[in-house]
């Protein structure tokens, strides 16, 4: 992702200054690097974690990620699919100059196919794999090429606000 030079983006009224807009689709993109995530159960079985569908949640300024697992071990007869549901917000780490997921939670773990008390086992390791899957992923890592009208402008990335559409990553005076 390339920043353009620090202004603001024209006409958009929840615009709060400086900043840089990224679109559902980019943030989707960004994600992919991190997929399929295998999470073992050893003795048990192993979750595969498919790559997530972004749902954006301005309201809350958090993203919901839906993402495909598939279950497959001695503990199952055969494969099966279900679905794992987190939220998560953004933030941007200026020490290595990265925007990372943090601030995870665990909406659901389904398993449509599987019988109910194996389900509520599965469902116990939910939160670890939804910790596995996305906590602290790094989505982006600045170049500093990127930064560098930042750097001449005395600013970096700061607040990062989800909007209906994508992101919206302000720029702020970096510190002294």
């Amino acid at each position: 992702m390339v920043l353009p030079a620090a202004r603001a983006d024209d006409g958009d009224p929840r615009d709060q200054g400086a900043g840089r807009s990224v679109t559902t689709e980019e943030l989707g993109e960004m994600l992919l690097p991190h997929f399929p995530i295998k999470y073992p159960v050893p003795g048990f079985l192993d979750l595969i974690v498919r790559t997530p569908r972004l749902a954006m949640r301005p309201q809350t300024n958090r993203i919901d990620a839906d993402m495909d697992v598939s279950a497959q071990g001695p503990a199952l007869n055969r494969t099966q699919a279900g679905r794992l549901g987190v939220g998560f917000a953004l933030r941007y780490e200026a020490r290595d100059k990265t925007v990372r997921a943090h601030q995870l939670s665990f909406n659901s773990l389904d398993f449509p196919g599987i019988r109910p008390e194996a389900v509520e086992l599965i469902r116990v390791y939910g939160p670890a794999l939804a910790q596995a899957a996305l906590q602290e992923v790094v989505l982006h890592q600045f170049k500093d090429k990127d930064l560098a009208v930042l750097d001449v402008l005395g600013m970096r990335p700061g607040k990062i606000t989800v909007t209906e559409d994508g992101l919206r990553i302000g720029f702020e005076p970096r510190p002294l």
